[in-house]
């Protein structure tokens, strides 16, 4: 029998894993560690506050400007009662509720409109028009209250909620078109040209097909304009002046609380209406914080 005289190759044994790297893995670095440090820090420094302001709902003024650390001696609801009732701050919340939500739907109406032809139609002036509604993110309110309180006076809608809706959704335009244009142009072209083909219209195409899949980007922009409208004060403090208190919004509201709460002593009263201002807008954001999450990412990933 023929025998194998020939060398067999060597056989290399395999080579020891390595294990990973400091800062990669799940084995955090310097950095890592110091961002974790840093989020608790900033949480620390946001949550804190905000449950303070709620104990000290409960609390009496003694309690208040006790102890700042010590729990409530009973749980009572007598400042809610009081804020609600007797501060009105429940009349000023629905007004705030319907200025926010007529403004909020008009404003991503008009954006959404806007945004969608910026980003997906040519036409001569695109650019001007889109470098307009940015320039109106850079051009600060302050500088405009007076003309702005001239203009909205000689329309006849001063001490109005429509003067404010008008308003907000002017001053929200900017930002909404600026977010939605750059989300547009991450949406598939293919998906309109067939529907074009199929006899979609233009204004079918966009409210059937381009914004159910734009649906990420819209609901992050809306959350955010409902925050920031919900917590605006400078505008309707400009636009309803003090002689139609029934019409006041939550921060005016508030303000003339904190004023009103130093003569009575109603420190707890002051921070019931703080609690009732914070409290639609948290619900707000932990029900949508994964669809805000999903909409600020989805175009980059696209």
């Amino acid at each position: 029998m023929a025998t194998d005289t020939e060398p067999k190759a060597a056989v290399r044994a395999p080579a020891p894993a390595r294990g990973p790297r400091a800062g990669t893995g799940n084995t955090p670095g310097v950095f890592g560690t110091l961002s974790h440090l840093a989020l608790l820090v900033w949480a620390i420094l946001i949550i804190g506050p905000i449950l303070w302001t709620f104990l000290a709902s409960f609390k009496t003024n003694t309690e208040i400007f006790g102890d700042p650390i010590t729990l409530p001696a009973s749980f009572g609801w007598d400042a809610w009662g009081w804020a609600w009732e007797k501060a009105r701050i429940g009349r000023y919340m629905l007004n705030t509720v319907f200025v926010v939500a007529c403004s909020t739907a008009g404003t991503m109406l008009l954006g959404s409109m806007a945004a969608y032809v910026l980003a997906r139609y040519s036409f001569p002036g695109n650019r001007a028009i889109y470098l307009l509604f940015v320039s109106g993110m850079t051009f600060p309110v302050f500088l405009a209250l007076v003309p702005l309180f001239l203009v909205v006076r000689n329309l006849g809608l001063i001490d109005t909620h429509l003067g404010v809706i008008l308003v907000y959704i002017a001053y929200s335009l900017p930002f909404t078109v600026f977010f939605l244009t750059a989300f547009f142009r991450t949406l598939p072209t293919s998906v309109a040209e067939a529907a074009m083909m199929d006899g979609c219209s233009h204004t079918r195409t966009f409210f059937q097909v381009m914004m159910p899949m734009a649906k990420p980007g819209l609901i992050s922009i809306t959350i955010f304009n409902v925050l920031g409208q919900w917590n605006q004060y400078l505008l309707p403090l400009v636009l309803l002046t003090g002689n139609v208190e029934d019409r006041w919004l939550i921060t005016q509201g508030i303000a003339n609380i904190s004023v009103s709460a130093g003569h009575e002593a109603n420190w707890p009263g002051l921070f019931a209406a703080l609690s009732m201002a914070i409290v639609p807008v948290m619900i707000v954001y932990i029900v949508f914080q994964r669809q805000i999450q999903s909409g600020l990412t989805s175009g980059a990933v696209k």
